[in-house]
């Protein structure tokens, strides 16, 4: 398993949103910041990335942070590009 770097933060949640997240990672044995993560990733568009990036990945070849990151944010510009509407000039 690779290790991911975390920072900590605080955000501003609405209650009934926040009680849905314990609720859900208690039912899937999770920790609430997993439940956060995968949420926040799936609305980034980066849940196939990270998925695709260390998929058959041996921990030894793994890239570094910082390549992982460079990968993760060419697939998020790629991705904004499909997205956004081709503007004529």
């Amino acid at each position: 398993m690779v290790t991911v770097a975390r920072k900590k933060t605080t955000v501003y949640i609405d209650e009934a949103l926040l009680r849905a997240a314990k609720v859900a990672a208690a039912r899937d044995g999770k920790r609430e910041y997993e439940v956060f993560e995968e949420a926040l990733r799936e609305h980034l568009g980066l849940g196939g990335a990270l998925n695709r990036i260390w998929a058959g990945i041996a921990p030894g070849t793994a890239p570094s942070e910082e390549e992982a990151a460079r990968i993760a944010a060419e697939e998020l510009a790629a991705l904004r590009a499909e997205r956004s509407p081709r503007r004529g000039g």
